[in-house]
């Protein structure tokens, strides 16, 4: 569990690579809420999922501000495995 701050791009191409169904086998792996995964990559249902701590300032120059890259992490780990399958 590290702060990291990040291009908006880069946040935006892991999540944009990522498979259908992708969010639902984060949560399992981690043990979090669906929707907790959702809000982490820009979505916004509070009532049913947990702030993941991310901090988006969009943009061709935009950054995000993760105060945990686990789900980040994650993410990345699952792509690398589905490109050595």
């Amino acid at each position: 569990m590290a702060q990291r701050t990040i291009s908006f791009i880069e946040f935006r191409k892991v999540k944009d690579s990522l498979p259908k169904g992708s969010t639902q086998k984060l949560a399992d792996r981690l043990g979090i809420n669906v929707q907790t995964v959702r809000n982490y990559f820009g979505g916004q249902d509070f009532n049913s999922g947990e702030s993941a701590g991310v901090h988006f300032e969009q943009g061709g120059g935009g950054v995000v501000r993760m105060d945990d890259d686990t789900i980040f992490e994650e993410a990345k780990k699952m792509l690398s495995e589905l490109q050595e399958a």
